[in-house]
C-alpha cells in the first residue's frame, strides 16, 4: 500500500495567528504561529519512498523494541489495575501513543492527526463557512487564544464578543487545552442554527457568551480611494478567493486614478500560499530577484521556488516535483509608491508578500515586528487515514531573509494608538488610526 502526500498547496494558518473560528479555519492553517504549507497535490511513488529512507538516514532512531515493551508494560498495568475499566477508549489510547511521540520533538507545529480530525481540517477555504466569524489565534506557550477580529455582522459580534477576548471555555471545555485548528473545526464549528457556549476573560472577568452558528461568508479584500488619490486596501487573510478579490480591488482603483497604495495586512495571520503567490506577481516585475516571490529550502538544502517569467507564474523544485497549477499567466505590474502595514500578529503568508514587495524595493513597511513565522509544513497521510503535519523547511524572501523567529522590522516603526473614546469599539476610523495616517505621511514624501 502507497502512503500518501496530501499536499494542498496551503499556508497552514497556525498558532498564534489564526484559524478563523467561523469556519474560516477550514483547511487549518495555523495563523501567527503556525505557518506554511508550500506543497504539491501528490502521490508518494516508491522512488519518493526511498527518498524518505534516505532522508532519514544519519538520524538517531529511537529504540522501537525498548519502546514496545515499556508500551506492553503499561498495558499491563491499566488492564490490572486501572479503576474506570468502562471508560478505557483502546482508539483514543492509541492516537495518544502517537501524539507523545511527536510532542517530543518539541515543535508546536508538527502534529498527529486521527483520521476523523485529518478529514475535518482538509476542507476547502473558499470563504463561506458555517460559523460564529471569529479570527483566533493561540499563544504558543500559554496555550491562551484570542480573538484577533470579529467580523461585522457576524454572529460571534451580536452575541457581544469583541476583539482581544481570550477563549476561556467552549462549553465545559477549557480551550487552552486543545490545539488551535481541532478547536475550530470540532467544538466551534458545526450545523447551521445550532448554538455554541463560549465563555471569555475581558478585563479579568467571565464572559458568557451563546453564539448561534449561520453560514458567514467573509470578504477577505475591502478597498477604497483615500485623499490624494491613495488607494486603500485591506487583506484580512489569504483565502482562494483573496487572489483574485485583490486583483480586481486593485483594477477598481486604478481606473480611479490610484497613484499611491497602502496594503493593510495587520492581524493578517496567513492562509493559501496561491493567493499570496499571485498578489505579489500582479504588483511586482518578473526582471528583478529572478522574478522570485518565495523560496524553501529543507534539511538537505533542497527547496522549491515560485517566481514569474515570461508573463506567467511558474513552480520549480530540486525534488523534481510538479505543481498542476503553474504556470499561470500573469502580465500586470504596479509601479506606484506604496506603504504595507505590518504588526506582531502579521504572519505566515502575510510576512511573505511583506518580505518580497519590500525586497523588490516596491514598498516601505510601516507599523510594528511582525510575527516571525518562517517555515514550512508538510502534511502527509497515513495508509489508515490519520496524517501527520511536520515542520520540513525554512522559507526565505526574494532576497535570502530568512525571518524565522525574528519577523520583518518595518521601515517606519510606529506603535498604534487607540483613542481613549475607542477603546472597545469595532474598528478604528482610518482617519483617526495613526499607523495609517503614518503610512499617508510615508507616502506624500515619495
Amino acid at each position: 500500500m502507497e502512503n500518501e502526500v496530501r499536499t494542498k498547496g496551503k499556508f497552514w494558518k497556525g498558532v498564534l495567528v489564526g484559524s478563523l473560528v467561523t469556519a474560516f479555519a477550514g483547511l487549518i492553517i495555523v495563523g501567527i504561529a503556525a505557518g506554511i504549507n508550500l506543497i504539491g497535490q501528490t502521490v508518494m511513488d516508491n522512488q519518493a519512498q526511498v527518498q524518505m529512507e534516505e532522508d532519514s538516514q544519519g538520524t538517531e532512531q529511537i529504540d522501537m523494541e525498548q519502546v514496545n515493551q515499556k508500551i506492553e508494560t503499561l498495558q499491563q498495568l491499566v488492564d490490572r489495575y486501572f479503576l474506570f475499566e468502562d471508560d478505557i477508549d483502546k482508539e483514543q489510547m492509541e492516537a495518544g501513543i502517537y501524539k507523545g511521540l511527536l510532542s517530543g520533538l518539541e515543535d508546536p507545529y508538527t502534529v498527529y492527526y486521527t483520521q476523523e480530525e485529518y478529514e475535518t481540517l482538509t476542507e476547502e477555504t473558499e470563504g463561506v463557512y458555517c460559523g460564529i466569524g471569529v479570527l483566533v489565534s493561540q499563544n504558543i506557550s500559554s496555550g491562551l487564544i484570542t480573538a484577533l477580529r470579529v467580523f461585522q455582522g457576524s454572529p460571534a459580534e451580536e452575541a457581544g464578543m469583541k476583539k482581544g477576548d481570550i477563549l476561556y471555555k467552549v462549553g465545559e471545555a477549557l480551550a487552552s487545552d486543545f490545539e488551535l485548528d481541532v478547536l475550530v473545526q470540532q467544538e466551534i464549528r458545526g450545523a447551521e442554527n445550532t448554538y455554541v457556549d463560549i465563555t471569555v476573560l475581558r478585563d479579568g472577568e467571565e464572559v458568557k457568551l451563546h453564539i448561534q452558528r449561520r453560514i458567514v461568508e467573509v470578504t477577505t479584500v475591502e478597498s477604497k480611494m483615500l485623499e490624494n488619490n491613495i488607494g486603500y486596501i485591506l487583506v484580512t487573510q489569504f483565502e482562494l478567493v483573496t487572489g483574485d478579490q485583490f486583483k480586481d480591488a486593485i483594477n477598481s482603483l486604478e481606473e480611479q486614478g490610484m497613484e499611491r497604495l497602502i496594503i493593510d495586512l495587520r492581524d493578517n495571520p496567513g492562509g493559501v500560499l496561491d493567493a499570496v503567490v499571485e498578489m505579489a506577481a500582479y504588483i511586482l516585475p518578473e526582471d528583478k530577484l529572478k522574478g522570485t516571490i518565495v523560496a524553501t529550502s529543507d534539511k538537505n538544502g533542497r527547496g522549491d521556488r515560485y517566481f514569474s517569467k515570461g508573463g506567467e507564474i511558474c513552480f520549480e523544485s530540486d525534488t523534481g516535483q510538479r505543481d498542476p497549477r503553474y504556470p499561470k499567466k500573469d502580465g500586470h505590474e504596479l509601479n506606484i509608491p506604496m506603504v504595507v502595514l505590518i504588526n506582531g500578529n502579521s504572519a505566515s503568508a502575510s510576512e511573505v508578500f511583506a518580505g518580497a514587495v519590500r525586497d523588490y524595493g516596491y514598498a516601505k513597511l510601516v507599523g510594528t515586528t511582525s510575527f516571525g513565522k518562517g517555515i514550512v509544513q508538510s502534511l502527509v497521510q497515513l495508509e489508515d487515514g490519520s496524517a501527520v503535519k511536520m515542520t520540513v523547511s525554512h522559507y526565505y524572501t526574494p532576497g535570502g531573509v530568512d525571518l524565522h523567529k525574528k519577523g520583518l522590522e518595518p521601515d517606519v516603526e510606529v506603535e498604534q494608538e487607540i483613542p481613549e473614546d475607542l477603546k472597545g469599539a469595532f474598528e478604528i476610523p482610518l482617519e483617526r488610526d495613526n499607523q495609517v495616517l503614518r503610512a499617508i505621511e510615508v507616502l506624500m514624501e515619495e
